[in-house]
């Protein structure tokens, strides 16, 4: 009996080699070759957009693009006000929308609740699980209050048998629970491996397209948190959602990584409850620690999250250190941190050599932004000397080698958050500061500054 031909799969990146390789040949990546049986559709052999058939295919029209009307999507709101803003005002006709997270952490919990908020406002959605059963979905819903939910349940893994059913109902939105469960009888491998997540994806994709039906997908995470499978499948769809937080904190949140109607890097803040998952309107108030007095080390940062300006507590704790003094940050990257224990010491003459240094971003949020190195400095330096920061204090700025203090986007919407929340001085840089002639923001002390040395200056004259 002849043996089935093999071929080896990157799960980064999708690509092929016909036999084993320590390295992808396509993206570099180490140790992500996954074998599988060569069948139908794996292979540019077996590719029906080949260049085989390129002679029996006609011409397309070109369209010349000053020709071609602009028109913005028409959004359907979910009803979940968080989810919305992080879809950019809800769910788009024929859009796809993948979303990601670790086990539990509250996906199949947020999609049920956003559907069954839909079938109220009169969409017709259907809820394909591949992972539970209906019993085990309908379980859930009485825990989550929809004790009269209308919403379609589909128990099925097999990709032909959901796309005939979604063709036969044309479902507003339907949910996909999860796309690693689904497989297609036009292929050979198990459900789950790259080939199958790949070629049903881009079916339901193509679905979605041609009849207007907004399509989720649940996907699965590796242990580094990035989704399972091969990156293509982050490409073809429109919209990239995924959930952060500790399972152990009731608060969630769920950033847009990528989105092709909206703002991307928007976040969600929700709070899970008894009864499902909250919209958090005011996130400010998590993020902050609620101190009778100020304390060292404590900073608050105005950070910015998409287009919402948030504020966050930063900690930091030095102590005395052994002969290898420890860099630990939460919340923050690592090697951005001992770059800027260089730059405090060349610069503004505090030496930390000898310290063990730990930073920390309350709340479990995480922070890319460099606005936040302002803030990072300051606390540290609080800690270091043991005086806390004055009541009502707040820092943005990002801080170069050099030891200047660099504007941070959007400055103005930043302070006057601060403003609302009652807080009352402010160090930012100098280009943040408002204008001559601009208005005032009432209720705030800003201090400008230029260079990280100014900024020490003006904290100390603070105490």
């Amino acid at each position: 009996m002849a043996k089935d031909k093999s071929l080896f799969v990157c799960s980064e990146c999708g690509g092929t080699s016909p036999k084993w390789l320590g390295k992808c040949p396509s993206c570099g990546a180490w140790n992500t070759l996954v074998e599988q049986v060569a069948g139908a559709g794996s292979g540019p052999a077996n590719n029906r957009f080949g260049t085989q058939f390129a002679s029996l295919a006609g011409a397309s029209e070109l369209a010349t693009l000053s020709e071609i009307e602009a028109t913005d999507v028409a959004r359907t709101p979910t009803g979940i006000d968080e989810l919305d803003r992080v879809l950019g005002g809800g769910i788009v006709s024929g859009g796809v929308t993948l979303i990601g997270g670790d086990p539990g952490i509250g996906k199949s919990t947020l999609l049920l609740q956003a559907v069954d908020a839909l079938q109220h406002a009169g969409q017709n959605a259907l809820y394909v699980t591949g992972e539970e059963s209906g019993s085990q979905v309908a379980l859930r819903s009485r825990r989550l209050g929809l004790d009269h939910s209308q919403v379609q349940v589909l128990a099925e893994i097999q990709l032909e048998k959901i796309i005939a059913t979604l063709d036969a109902t044309r479902p507003a939105i339907a949910v996909i629970d999860s796309i690693q469960t689904v497989y297609s009888d036009q292929l050979t491998s198990a459900p789950g491996s790259v080939a199958q997540v790949r070629e049903c994806a881009a079916h339901l994709t193509r679905f979605a397209k041609t009849s207007g039906t907004a399509v989720v997908l649940v996907g699965h995470v590796t242990k580094e948190g990035a989704l399972a499978g091969p990156r293509v499948l982050e490409h073809m769809v429109d919209t990239v959602l995924y959930f952060e937080g500790d399972t152990h904190s009731s608060f969630r949140l769920v950033r847009a990584i990528k989105n092709r109607f909206g703002a991307v890097n928007e976040i969600g803040v929700f709070a899970m409850t008894e009864r499902g998952l909250k919209g958090v309107t005011n996130p400010s108030a998590i993020f902050l620690s609620q101190h009778a007095e100020p304390v060292p080390g404590s900073v608050v940062l105005v950070t910015l999250e998409g287009t919402r300006p948030m504020l966050v507590e930063i900690q930091a704790l030095v102590d005395n250190g052994g002969p290898s003094p420890r860099r630990l940050s939460v919340g923050l990257d690592r090697d951005r941190l001992a770059m800027l224990l260089a730059v405090l010491h060349r610069h503004a003459g505090v030496a930390c050599m000898d310290q063990d240094v730990f930073v920390n971003a309350v709340g479990g949020v995480r922070i890319s932004e460099p606005a936040a190195d302002l803030a990072v400095m300051l606390a540290i330096t609080s800690s270091l000397r043991g005086k806390p920061m004055p009541k009502g204090f707040i820092a943005f700025g990002e801080v170069g080698l050099a030891g200047e203090v660099r504007p941070a986007p959007r400055g103005q919407e930043r302070l006057r958050e601060a403003a609302k929340l009652g807080f009352s001085v402010a160090v930012v840089p100098k280009a943040n500061a408002p204008k001559k002639g601009a208005k005032e923001i009432e209720g705030l002390t800003i201090h400008a500054v230029d260079r990280i040395e100014e900024a020490m200056d003006v904290v100390r004259r603070l105490d």
